[in-house]
């Protein structure tokens, strides 16, 4: 009779949990909110303490702070998971300084399964440790009904519905696992051990990563490599086949979704080795960090061009002091020998320098440090008086097609400038179809997401593929032949673009063409009209006394001899204190030419506002070569010659700086206006 007596039943299952906190308040508070689960709540105060009772203890769920003295909550992650006997406890990271997304993925990187925010709500937190738990306890419940089932199948039917009913709550559990994992912005996914390593389990939040529900993993093991781009697959098959051996695995690779894009993804996991002999698998998670990834390339790419630019600016200004020297002494022999041979030679060097100067401006364009006189400009009309000179340069086998749009399109660029960009796109794709086909140009206005005007430049040409794509505004950057481009021309559309306040998009796929868009931003203001200015037929000449301020002794000198040449009556000062001491000494100088960057902290704008205040009818004339950032925004009065300077155009604006000083001082808002700089 001894043999039917009924078995006591096992007393409830409890869960220990470790908090692990250095602040006793927040110790306090999660112990008061988690201890209606009734499990047992073991405090920790440091990463070290929390060790050593993982050494001794099997817990269901560790709570770990991030942000403590000490051993933070990553090295102590770190080592839990190291340890054999700690490696699969759950780690949920608690943080009130981490909040940013560098962080929480390097909390899911050294092993936690959710991260939650102080100050924490208690709801929440119990709902979160309680399907930890849960999920613990069950395991230990499924492996105690296992050794009861034996015994179970020797009673009486009622045993059955006892079964029964732990395999519904068991259900029931899995469907608030499920619930949790569907609400974590990470896929859990589990397969198997051996190539093609099909899934065995793959968590619903797989599809809005991929556009494929978990179904279509597990029915068609094949599609998880499947899928990878060609140029990661082996790595990633490389990764898996040795996951039993380093017992963990990360990989990153592209995957084609459903709609036909690659998503970056990082895949990493265990390896989880099979009881009695059954065959092992890999468990893990699938992150989405294409958009991550994007950024930093982004980031990288902004660094990369920034200082590309930084070094433009800190060599332009020597760069265009050399060349107006030999501008400026080419100009001068050139009207002194008759010599047929070197008038060829000196024409010869002046060809190259001009060369050389233009190779600078290109530079300063892409950098986005180029002086800028921005306009309003109606779109269409600019287009359609420029066309003539585009169908010059693209020739007779290219069908150049102009679309106005149905209304003006008005913004504010430096004209110039912009029809040199369209001038760059045009004879870029001329070579892209081998001097023949059609070149679209299509303006447009469009208001969303802002108010835009849209400059479309489409060719039938070959297209690009992703990797040109990306390079094709690098300074430098060419596909064509050597001799055939510098790799400036489309890097200065993009400087010019870019500093004009707007964008430029690249549309291109091989052998379909490209389309380059460039937006701008619209404009209530209308353009002027344009004053009519009569060509010079000889090179204006002066007998003014002029005061040169300029710190480069060939500069000077070069400058000396051009205007003494044109009869004005100079002197030089090789910084702003010497030239105030020239004027303060002798207030009888007509003309203050002086260069913009010196030494001895005064620029040669404020030199030149400090010597009109001592003779207000004094004329300025300014140069640089390159007058740097912060000066190029700087709003000033003055007119400015962009070194290197030609003889002629150096007379020309002098003479017409002498013509305006009897002219009435314009109003501060439309000095501000026309002296504005990029």
């Amino acid at each position: 009779m001894g043999g039917s007596r009924a078995r006591k039943p096992p007393p409830p299952l409890r869960a220990r949990v470790l908090i692990v906190d250095d602040d006793e308040r927040n110790a306090f508070a999660a112990s008061e909110a988690l201890e209606v689960l009734g499990h047992d709540l073991v405090v920790a105060r440091s990463g070290e303490e929390a060790l050593r009772r993982l050494l001794k203890e099997e817990f269901a769920v560790i709570l770990l702070d991030l942000h403590m003295p000490g051993m933070d909550g990553y090295e102590t992650a770190r080592l839990i998971r190291e340890h054999p006997r700690t490696r699969d406890t759950p780690i949920v990271f608690v943080t009130a300084v981490f909040r940013d997304e560098t962080h929480i993925f390097q909390a899911y990187q050294v092993g936690a399964v959710d991260v939650v925010f102080k100050p924490v709500d208690p709801f929440i937190l119990r709902a979160k440790v309680a399907v930890l738990t849960d999920l613990h306890l069950k395991t230990i419940q499924i492996r105690r009904q296992a050794e009861e089932r034996h015994r179970l199948m020797r009673e009486n039917a009622s045993i059955t519905e006892a079964r029964l009913a732990a395999e519904l709550a068991l259900r029931k559990t899995r469907e608030r696992q499920d619930s949790i994992l569907r609400s974590l912005p990470v896929v859990f996914t589990s397969r198997t051990g051996l190539p093609p390593f099909g899934a065995l389990f793959v968590s619903d939040s797989i599809t809005p990563l991929t556009g494929f529900g978990p179904a279509r993993f597990i029915e068609e093991p094949e599609i998880g490599l499947g899928r990878i781009h060609p140029d990661d697959v082996g790595g990633v098959i490389e990764s898996l086949m040795r996951v039993s051996e380093t017992g963990a695995y990360a990989c990153e690779y592209r995957w084609q979704c459903a709609d036909g894009e690659y998503r970056r993804f990082l895949d990493q996991g265990v390896w989880v080795p099979g009881d009695h002999g059954a065959e092992g698998e890999i468990v893990g998670t699938l992150l989405d960090i294409t958009d991550r990834r994007q950024l930093e390339e982004q980031l990288a790419q902004a660094r990369k061009m920034e200082a590309v630019g930084q070094l433009t600016g800190g060599v332009a200004h020597d760069f265009n002091n050399l060349l107006t020297v030999v501008l400026g002494n080419a100009d001068i022999l050139l009207r002194k020998i008759e010599d047929p041979k070197a008038h060829s030679q000196l024409s010869a060097i002046r060809a190259a320098a001009d060369r050389g100067q233009t190779l600078t401006r290109q530079l300063l364009a892409f950098s986005r440090r180029q002086q800028l006189n921005p306009q309003p400009v109606e779109l269409n009309q600019l287009v359609r008086a420029f066309a003539p000179l585009l169908k010059q340069a693209v020739g007779e086998g290219v069908v150049l097609d102009v679309q106005p749009s149905e209304t003006e399109v008005f913004v504010s660029v430096d004209s110039h400038h912009l029809e040199n960009a369209l001038l760059n796109l045009a004879v870029n794709a001329k070579d892209a179809m081998a001097n023949e086909g059609r070149l679209t140009i299509r303006i447009e206005r469009t208001a969303e997401p802002a108010a835009l005007g849209t400059i479309v430049v489409s060719d039938t040409g070959s297209g690009m593929s992703p990797e040109v794509r990306e390079k094709v505004f690098e300074p430098f950057y060419t596909t064509k032949e050597v001799g055939r481009g510098s790799g400036l021309g489309l890097s200065q559309v993009y400087g010019f673009v870019s500093q004009s306040g707007g964008r430029i998009e690249i549309e291109s796929e091989p052998g379909r063409g490209a389309a380059f868009v460039l937006r701008l931003p619209l404009t209530e203001d209308r353009p002027g009209l344009a004053a009519n200015v009569s060509p010079t037929a000889a090179i204006p000449a002066g007998s003014e006394r002029v005061l040169i301020v300029e710190d480069d002794p060939a500069v000077l000198s070069v400058c000396l001899d051009m205007l003494a040449g044109l009869g004005y009556r100079c002197e030089v000062a090789t910084d702003a204190a010497g030239a105030l001491a020239r004027l303060e000494a002798d207030p009888s100088f007509d003309v203050l030419f002086s260069d913009v960057v010196m030494p001895g902290g005064v620029n040669g704008i404020e030199l030149a506002r400090r010597a009109q205040r001592m003779n207000p009818d004094l004329r300025i004339l300014l140069t640089s070569g390159y007058v740097g950032e912060s000066s190029l925004k700087e709003v000033h009065e003055f007119e400015v010659i962009e070194k290197p300077y030609r003889n002629s155009v150096l007379a020309e604006r002098l003479r017409a700086v002498i013509a305006r000083s009897t002219m009435e001082p314009m109003p501060a808002e439309q000095t501000r206006a026309e002296q504005k700089r990029g």
